[in-house]
Formats: structure tokens, C-alpha cells, sequence
């Protein structure tokens, strides 16, 4: 039975535009059938997939940065396709494979050697008047922030049914593990492991100091609210965005979902640590 890969690609660097077009034309020859998201494949001339199959693959590939990435685990988590990640950005400590490496690690997939590593990911439920109006899915955060015309707004943390504080603050964020090296990490919350089961409950901005990052169990329920003067939104991943109204609250739990990544390297976290942080780097 033909072998299917799907490409998601960051068109805005030329060299991932290049290494997808030039490692779908090798797969191709080893009778891999490749094609690609319908944006990317429109900007290269390649062939697409339509979106609501896009995870209908025995692998996904994407070229770029975490965020090339990131948008790929919201359109596969669902039926949990794994993901290669090939580093074409700026930080990249969700990517999982250098580019001199991509061909490697296909062909380790292809002959049923790859070890593939389930990430962590969460569920956050936009509950109104009671009944719960949306369900959103994410690997890196599920985040409730004020709008960028609104001032300073109070936030509300209530775990496992206790109430626990309220901070003013331009946001407050629930990470994954995956997830503490992004939003969280800019906004002072802690890294973690990526293969340690957690919640990382992190403030922005607070007005506050009392407001410290909080590191849950990942089995804690987590509602979040805000006392709205003005506009505020909840986003997962930073992809999809709600508008919060009066009296919404936000209950974040662990996703019933995963994020598969295909693993390259063992000891990949702690290279990145040392690389992307620059620790131990003299000055």
C-alpha cells in the first residue's frame, strides 16, 4: 500500500520552501505519495490535499519554525497523525529535526524504526450561562488576555473548585510542558521537561506580587474569569481566538487528545536548552 506524506510549509523562508519541494521530489522516488497544504502548494505549484484531510496522512511534515508546527498539531491532533518537524526558524524547541537530518529520519520512518513521543496537550471549555459554547484544543497554552485597546483587567484562578486568587494583569495563561518554552516562558513561567505530565499556570503582566507561576498536576481542573471592563479574548496556541463576554468562564483540563512528534534525538531538550538559551555561551 502507497505511503502518504503530507507538507506543511512556511512560504516566508525560501530555504524551507526549497528543502519541502526538493525532499518531496526524493520521497516521490521512493514511491511516497507527497502533497501539500493548499496554501503552500498554491505558492510552490505543487499538488495540495484539501483541508478537512490534511491529517489524513501516515505522516506530516512541516518546514519552518515552532509556529509552522504548532498550526500542524491543531489541524492533526485530533486523529493524532505524527509529525516531523524540520527547523527552519528563529527558537525552535518543538521542531524536532535539523535539515541536514530530514532524509535520516524519513527513511528511519518509512522502515518502521522511529520512535514516536505523545505530547501532553490541553482542553479549554468557553462556558456560558451554564452551557459550554466551545471547546478548544491546544499543545502550548490556553490563554485569556485583554484586548490590546483595554487597560489592565482582574483575573480570576479558581483549582479544583477552590477559589484561589485574583490579580490585575494583561492576561493569565494554563501551559502544557511543550508549552513553557513559548508564551509562558516570555511571561516568567518555568521550563519543564516536555515529557513530564503538568499544568504551568502562568500571570502576564501582573499588577501584582503575589501573582507567581504555578506548576498543577495534570489531572487539575482550572477555571479562569475576568471581571470585564472592556474586551478580553481567550486564545488557544495563539491560532484560534474568542471574544469573551460577562460572565464567561474559561475551565481548562487535560485534552483527551495528543500531539504525536516523531522523536530524532534523545537528549534533543537539553541540546536546545544549551544551544537556543545560550547557556554557558561566554560573553
Amino acid at each position: 500500500m502507497q505511503r502518504e506524506f503530507h507538507f506543511l510549509v512556511n512560504t516566508q523562508r525560501e530555504d524551507a520552501c526549497h528543502a519541502a519541494t526538493e525532499t518531496a521530489r526524493w520521497l516521490e522516488g521512493l514511491g511516497v505519495k507527497v502533497l501539500f497544504d493548499h496554501e503552500s502548494g498554491k505558492a510552490l505549484k505543487q499538488p495540495v490535499v484539501a483541508p478537512t484531510a490534511f491529517a489524513d496522512a501516515d505522516l506530516v511534515v512541516t518546514f519552518g519554525g515552532d509556529g509552522t508546527l504548532i498550526q500542524a498539531a491543531q489541524l492533526c491532533s485530533e486523529k493524532a497523525t505524527p509529525i516531523l518537524g524540520v527547523y527552519y526558524g528563529r527558537f525552535g524547541f518543538v521542531t524536532q529535526c535539523d535539515p541536514q537530518e530530514v532524509r535520516g529520519a524519513l527513511r528511519q520512518f518509512l522502515d518502521g524504526e522511529s520512535e514516536i513521543e505523545e505530547r501532553m496537550m490541553l482542553k479549554g471549555e468557553l462556558v456560558r450561562n451554564e452551557e459550554t459554547v466551545a471547546t478548544l484544543h491546544a499543545l502550548n497554552e490556553i490563554a485569556l488576555q485583554r484586548s490590546i485597546a483595554t487597560r489592565m483587567m482582574v483575573f480570576n484562578v479558581n483549582i479544583d473548585w477552590e477559589s484561589v486568587t485574583s490579580y490585575p494583569a494583561d492576561g493569565i495563561l494554563v501551559a502544557t510542558p511543550t508549552g513553557s518554552t513559548a508564551y509562558s516562558l516570555s511571561a516568567g513561567g518555568p521550563i519543564v521537561d516536555p515529557q513530564v505530565r503538568a499544568m504551568i499556570l502562568t500571570p502576564i503582566t501582573p499588577h501584582s506580587l503575589g501573582a507567581r507561576p504555578l506548576v498543577l498536576r495534570p489531572d487539575t481542573r482550572v477555571e479562569l474569569s475576568v471581571d470585564l471592563r472592556g474586551d478580553a479574548v481567550v486564545s488557544a496556541d495563539g491560532q484560534s481566538r474568542l471574544n469573551l463576554l460577562t460572565g464567561d468562564r474559561v475551565v481548562v483540563t487535560k485534552s483527551e487528545r495528543v500531539t504525536r512528534l516523531v522523536q530524532v534525538d534523545r537528549s534533543d531538550f537539553l541540546f536546545k536548552l544549551r544551544t537556543r538559551l545560550l547557556w554557558g555561551a561566554r560573553s
